[in-house]
């Protein structure tokens, strides 16, 4: 292990192996910040972004809405974040530009709309310019402060973030796992199913053919065609 975990929570570094931590921290390559998102938002119009979260994970945003050029009102746009549920996480009329965050509670899909104040007149109105930056997880944290509260040197900095990064790796991938998981039991019962059905449909042809025959044999020999 390069590091030691001792007591009153500081991370101590043996000096033999720093140059091999410092040759692994040049070559692991971290995610870079997330990109916005920019859109244009016709006047009257309701646009929106959906996208899944894990549970009791760390989201925040930063928005801002830009008015028509030439226009003297000013943006006019409402913002609303919701779940699946409807459950209102976040709430905004005439929003120009600000910051939102929230935890989710539960793996669920989240829900950003931005809807237009701006009336559609009898011409052309220019469209309203939206950025949208949403970050979750890893990305939303916010390492410059937590260096200044825990007094964390940047190689220790640096560190902290590689470890909430493998962990953020380690939760995908066990979630992949439940969920193939979950979709495997549920191939198989449906497969089960399947064949269940497939006999007795095919127990109901083999009955119904025969009583066709019998059927057909009483009908015959009722019209003496055979004996």
């Amino acid at each position: 292990m390069l590091l030691l975990s001792l007591p009153g929570g500081r991370l101590h570094l043996r000096p033999a192996f720093l140059p091999s931590l410092l040759t692994l921290l040049l070559l692991v390559q971290l995610p870079g910040p997330a990109r916005p998102i920019s859109f244009h938002l016709p006047g009257k119009a309701r646009k929106c972004l959906r996208e899944e979260i894990h549970h009791d994970m760390l989201v925040t945003g930063e928005y801002e809405v830009a008015a028509p050029p030439g226009s003297s009102s000013g943006p006019s746009a409402n913002l609303k974040i919701t779940d699946s549920a409807g459950h209102i996480l976040y709430v905004k009329e005439d929003a120009t530009k600000g910051k939102f965050a929230f935890t989710t509670e539960d793996y669920d899909m989240f829900e950003a709309c931005f809807e237009s104040k701006l009336p559609v007149g009898t011409g052309r109105m220019p469209d309203q310019f939206v950025i949208l930056n949403i970050k979750h997880g890893v990305e939303a944290k916010n390492y410059e402060e937590i260096a200044k509260v825990e007094k964390l040197k940047p190689l220790e900095l640096e560190l902290r973030r590689l470890e909430d990064l493998s962990e953020s790796v380690v939760n995908d991938f066990a979630y992949m796992k439940k969920r193939e998981e979950e979709m495997r039991d549920t191939n198989e019962s449906t497969n089960i199913r399947v064949l269940y059905f497939s006999i007795f449909s095919m127990f109901c042809l083999i009955g119904l053919a025969t009583w066709q025959v019998f059927y057909l044999r009483r009908f015959f020999k009722a019209k003496k065609l055979i004996e």
